[in-house]
């Protein structure tokens, strides 16, 4: 008997891991070629929803639509109509010859606000007299009407502002300036065009759904295949089965996102201010924490299927409704803009638009920064965790 004898165990070296970490990768790489439809879906998700976002949703109140009932028809009530249509924010629909005409065209919605001038419009106007016209407005969009009759009242007090001036130059009365000249700049988005704040913020959508349908069956489509235990007796780690499976998604994920990029700009014309580089490199570690997420959903519930409806529950449906997307939080109820802090996509998605539309760099976005590699640091550690190379 040998005293003191000691049993030493090898180390695998790390060219054997990154052996072990490239087979599997391969392995995942070879089982999305395999499966076109799948690979199909990871290229036109992207496109699809940025031609139907880009071009279907909009956010720009113009063009509504307006049917006009004139009971004076003189010059007068003409221009004030003209007034209304020659601007992009009012088309006419019809002409209504009678009241209940124009009440049918609202009804029915083929028109979303009626124009009634009185009778004696012209005649009280130029003898000095008050006068009214009606506004009708279909308030079934709230958020439309709003706007809609804000532009109706800046028309129509600029029309007066001009029959004011036309009064004081009869009486003889010197040009009359305002106290107060207000000078507007609009700065980042000086067209108001909705399609600037739309894109960005869509880019994390895009990168929301494909983390939760390409990789929230990563796992699980193993165990129900039955390969996992063929995995599991090799004498692969978990970590590099894990970080393995999750290249292929996140490589798809990043071409996925130059391709998003490279549509915003040129096909919808959206300016990129800031530096791509720092665009990437954020947006790459939201991508890489959802990924992470899907591929913990799939290592608990160990079917696809599942693993799926709960990824859109938990990534997509976040990061659409609570993350500024859309809906601004500082409108939301005090409970709900609470929770958003909890949603990543609320930092990617200020992120993307800080540095799309106003340019800005990571010495303003460096919180929303650090808490995204927090997020995607910690998705990975509890990935890991919770996956056990055992059986049962």
């Amino acid at each position: 008997m040998t005293v003191g004898a000691r049993c030493i165990v090898p180390l695998p070296t790390t060219k054997m891991k990154f052996v072990r970490l490239k087979a599997i990768a391969l392995k995942e790489f070879l089982q999305i070629i395999r499966d076109p439809r799948s690979l199909a879906l990871a290229v036109s998700i992207p496109v699809l929803l940025l031609v139907l976002f880009g071009y279907a949703l909009t956010l720009d109140v113009d063009r509504i639509t307006t049917v006009v009932y004139d009971l004076d028809r003189t010059p007068r009530s003409r221009d004030l109509v003209n007034r209304f249509l020659s601007s992009q924010y009012f088309q006419l629909q019809a002409a209504a010859q009678s009241y209940a005409r124009l009440q049918e065209m609202l009804d029915t919605g083929q028109a979303l606000m009626g124009l009634v001038i009185p009778a004696n419009f012209s005649r009280d106007l130029e003898m000095g007299r008050d006068t009214t016209i009606q506004v009708l407005m279909d308030g079934t969009d709230a958020n439309t009407a709003t706007i809609a009759l804000g532009y109706a009242n800046a028309i129509t007090l600029l029309y007066s502002q001009d029959l004011m001036k036309e009064k004081m130059t009869r009486l003889g009365v010197g040009k009359i300036s305002p106290p107060i000249e207000p000078r507007i700049r609009i700065w980042f988005n000086p067209d108001l065009e909705s399609k600037n704040f739309i894109v960005p913020g869509l880019i994390a959508i895009i990168m929301s759904i494909l983390a939760a349908i390409l990789t929230s069956g990563t796992i699980a489509r193993e165990w129900e295949r039955g390969s996992m235990e063929q995995l599991i007796s090799t004498p692969i780690r978990k970590g590099e089965l894990i970080l393995g499976k999750l290249i292929p998604y996140f490589v798809i994920g990043m071409i996925d996102l130059v391709l998003s990029v490279l549509m915003g700009r040129y096909l919808f014309g959206v300016p990129l201010r800031g530096s791509g580089f720092l665009l990437f490199s954020l947006a790459s570690l939201f991508l890489l924490g959802a990924i992470c997420q899907g591929v913990l959903v799939s290592i608990v519930t160990r079917n696809q299927l599942l693993s799926s409806q709960i990824s859109i529950i938990l990534s997509y449906l976040p990061t659409f409704i609570l993350s500024g997307f859309i809906y601004p939080i500082h409108n939301m109820p005090q409970f709900i803009q609470f929770i958003t802090y909890v949603v990543p996509g609320r930092y990617v998605v200020t992120i993307l638009k800080g540095i799309y539309s106003k340019g800005i760099g990571l010495e303003i976005l460096w919180i929303e920064a650090l808490l995204l590699a927090v997020y995607a640091g910690g998705m990975t550690l509890w990935a890991h965790k919770r996956f056990q190379k055992r059986i049962g």
